[in-house]
C-alpha cells in the first residue's frame, strides 16, 4: 500500500466535530470504553499527500490577499471528469464555486423557488437537506424509495410523477450517490426519473458531492450565480482553491487506493452484520462509505426502540447516527472511513454489548 490508511490518529481536540461530540445529550461511554467516531460523514484517515502538498506550496508565498479563480481551479476539474468520467465539451464557464453542497442547495431554492414552495426528495433524506428546506421556508415532500426482492434500493417513478403533480412541484433534489442509501443510480434509471422530471417541468438540483457546480444552460447559471453574489458569502478561501487544485490534479492515485480500502471495509462490515447481527439487514453500499442499517425486525423481536439500540452503541464507545432523521424509522447510519483496526474492533463491541 503507498498512501497511510492505517494510521489511528487522535483528532480529538484538532477542530474535529466527530471526535469531539457526541450527539446524545446525557449518554457517554461507560468507563474502559474509549471513543470510535462512526458518525459524522468525516474520513478518519489522514489528508491525500496532494492535498497537504499543494496548500504546503501556496503557503510559500506568505500573503493571502483578494484574488480571483485561477485558470488551474477550472482546469483540474475539467480534466478530472474527462479522464475519470468520459465528460467531453466541458467548460470553464460551466463551472462555478460553491462555499458547500448545502450554500448551493440554498441558492438554488431562491433563484428557482418561492417561500412555501413544495419540493419534491427521495426518502430516506438527507438530513443536510431537510434543514436547508426548513431555513429557507421550503416544505419537502418525500417520495420513498422501495427495496426489490435482493434488498437493492429503488425509485418509485409513478410516485414520483404522482406527487409532482399532485403538489404542483417544479424543483426536485437528486442525489447520487444517494445519502444514506449509498445506490449510485445507473444510467437507465437516472434516465427514467430525469424523463419524469421533464414531463412535470422540473429543475432539478443533482448533488453529486462536489463543492462547485456544474451548469450547462446559459439561463439556469446566470440566476443560480446570481443568487449566490446577493448575500456576498461564497467566496473560496484561497488555500481551499489549491486544495482542490492539487486533489483532481494529482490525487487519483491515492483515491483509487482509498476506494480499495473503503471497499474492503464494506465487505467486512456487511459481512459481520450478516453473521452476527440476526435481524439487521443492510444494503452494500456502492459509492460512499456510509452504512445504513435497518434494525426494525431485531428491535421488534427484542421488544426494544432504536434509541435503546443507540445509547447501547454509544455506551461501548460506538458514536453512530440516528437514522431515523434521515426519514426512515428503526435505522442507524455509520461511517466506515476509518482503519480496519477500528472498524475491527467496533464491530466486535457491539457483537458484544449491543445485537446480543
Amino acid at each position: 500500500m503507498t498512501y497511510d490508511f492505517t494510521t489511528v490518529l487522535d483528532r480529538a481536540g484538532h477542530d474535529c466535530l466527530a471526535a469531539d461530540r457526541i450527539p446524545f445529550d446525557g449518554v457517554r461511554p461507560d468507563e474502559g470504553f474509549d471513543v470510535i467516531p462512526m458518525w459524522v460523514a468525516d474520513m478518519a484517515f489522514p489528508t491525500a499527500p496532494p492535498v497537504l502538498d499543494a496548500i504546503k506550496q501556496r503557503m510559500e508565498m506568505p500573503n493571502f490577499g483578494y484574488f480571483a479563480l485561477p485558470k488551474e481551479y477550472y482546469q483540474a476539474i475539467i480534466n478530472w471528469h474527462k479522464t475519470r468520467n468520459g465528460v467531453e465539451g466541458l467548460e470553464a464557464k460551466d463551472i462555478g464555486y460553491e462555499n458547500g453542497v448545502l450554500g448551493g442547495l440554498s441558492s438554488a431554492l431562491q433563484a428557482f423557488t418561492t417561500p412555501g414552495e413544495k419540493i419534491l426528495v427521495h426518502s430516506p433524506t438527507y438530513v443536510g437537506f431537510t434543514h436547508t428546506f426548513d431555513d429557507t421556508g421550503r416544505v419537502a415532500v418525500h417520495s420513498p424509495l422501495v427495496r426489490d426482492e435482493q434488498g437493492v434500493w429503488r425509485m418509485d417513478y409513478e410516485d414520483m410523477d404522482r406527487k409532482l403533480k399532485e403538489n404542483d412541484i417544479h424543483f426536485a433534489v437528486f442525489c447520487s450517490p444517494h445519502n444514506p442509501c449509498g445506490r449510485v443510480w445507473e444510467r437507465g434509471e437516472i434516465e427514467q426519473a430525469m424523463e419524469v422530471y421533464r414531463r412535470n417541468d422540473c429543475v432539478v438540483f443533482s448533488d453529486e458531492v462536489g463543492s462547485y457546480h456544474v451548469i450547462y444552460s446559459d439561463y439556469l447559471r446566470a440566476r443560480m450565480q446570481r443568487q449566490g453574489r446577493l448575500s456576498h458569502y461564497n467566496e473560496p478561501n484561497i488555500l481551499s482553491v489549491h486544495a482542490l487544485i492539487g486533489a483532481y490534479r494529482d490525487g487519483g492515485a491515492w483515491c483509487d487506493e482509498m476506494i480499495r480500502v473503503i471497499d474492503g471495509n464494506v465487505e467486512y462490515a456487511c459481512a459481520f452484520i450478516r453473521e452476527h447481527f440476526p435481524g439487521v439487514s443492510v444494503m452494500r453500499p456502492q459509492g460512499t462509505y456510509m452504512l445504513y442499517l435497518d434494525c426494525g425486525a431485531w428491535c421488534r423481536k427484542q421488544g426494544v426502540t432504536i434509541y435503546s439500540v443507540l445509547e447501547r452503541g454509544v455506551r461501548c464507545g460506538v458514536i453512530w447516527q440516528n437514522g431515523e432523521s434521515f426519514y426512515w424509522p428503526d435505522t442507524i447510519r455509520m461511517n466506515l472511513a476509518l482503519p480496519k483496526s477500528r472498524l475491527v474492533e467496533a464491530m466486535d463491541r457491539l457483537k458484544t454489548y449491543v445485537f446480543i
